[in-house]
């Protein structure tokens, strides 16, 4: 039995359908209201913020995925995810599984250097602590070397569906309702960005291959690493039109955050908008070398086709 712990996000359900197709008949999602995703899926509802829940819910599993998201809300995030990750980690050494965590970058510097999984801690803004604090807390657990655990770390994402991004929400939606896409900060920094569905299809490689815990792994990522201003020009091709864009500089998105929560909320990212975003999955794509990585005019092709509804 393999679980996903946070089962109803856009990775999660992307993670449940590889590990179906590839590894194993036998899924189980858990989440407070879980979906099915494949027709076989086991279904448990649980409240991850309760420790009773949690080791029921993973009780019988040989691998434990933690991909729960909450919304971008700094106290939620400080008040729930440390103790809905802790009781993931009791549970899973409690049983036996493996622990694969899913991880993003928000406890990285926020600057031009390359991020490799040494990568030092320096997080900005009080998520990019709670970031950093579960970071460490699975580092912990790694070290204690009671369970295997590996982390897999994603950076920004896009892709189809509802993922969750500036990239998605400023340039991606709105190309597809036909309106002036809107940049972040500035149109000539390099940008990272993963795939949605290569980071499910890489963190379910990870947790299915022996040897990679006791290790942080970089998820996959294009190695072309365009500019916003190329990520518009290249999707005005695909489409087949011409697009122009909104550069929103940060002080305009700071001013925006004094009047609306969202805008508050993403205040802290800004910085990693005035500089090239440098993200390395070189270990990743030396370790497993078939893995095929979706570049971004396969992405953005595949998103203009459903948007398109061909």
């Amino acid at each position: 039995m393999q679980t996903i712990l946070g089962a109803n996000g856009q990775i999660a359900t992307e993670l449940a359908r590889e590990l179906k197709r590839r590894y194993t008949d036998e899924v189980r999602l858990v989440s407070r209201t879980p979906r099915k995703v494949n027709a076989a899926d086991s279904l448990v509802s649980a409240n991850l913020l309760d420790v009773q829940q949690t080791l029921e819910a993973v009780k019988g599993s040989r691998i434990v995925y933690f991909t729960a998201g909450l919304p971008p809300d700094t106290e939620l995030w400080e008040m729930q995810f440390p103790t809905m990750l802790k009781n993931a980690l009791d549970a899973a050494r409690a049983t036996g599984a493996r622990f694969a965590y899913f991880d993003n970058t928000y406890m990285y510097p926020q600057d031009a250097r390359l991020q490799t999984e040494e990568a030092p801690f320096a997080p900005v803004g009080r998520k990019g602590k709670v970031r950093a604090a579960m970071a460490s807390m699975v580092l912990d657990e790694m070290a204690r070397g009671e369970i295997p655990v590996l982390i897999g770390r994603a950076p920004e994402f896009y892709g189809p569906g509802k993922t969750q991004s500036f990239t998605n929400a400023l340039v991606i939606e709105k190309l597809q309702a036909g309106k002036k896409p809107l940049v972040p900060v500035r149109d000539d920094t390099r940008r990272t960005l993963i795939w949605t569905p290569d980071a499910s299809r890489a963190l379910a490689a990870l947790g299915n291959a022996p040897d990679a815990f006791g290790q942080t792994w970089h998820l996959p990522c294009c190695d072309e690493r365009l500019t916003y201003r190329e990520f518009v020009a290249m999707a005005s091709e695909i489409g087949e039109r011409e697009f122009a864009y909104k550069v929103i500089g940060q002080w305009a998105l700071t001013a925006a955050g004094l009047f609306r929560k969202e805008a508050r909320e993403i205040r802290e990212l800004l910085p990693r908008y005035r500089q090239d975003n440098l993200f390395d999955s070189t270990k990743f794509k030396r370790r497993f070398p078939e893995f095929g990585v979706t570049t971004y005019r396969q992405g953005l092709e595949l998103i203009w086709r459903g948007a398109a509804g061909t």
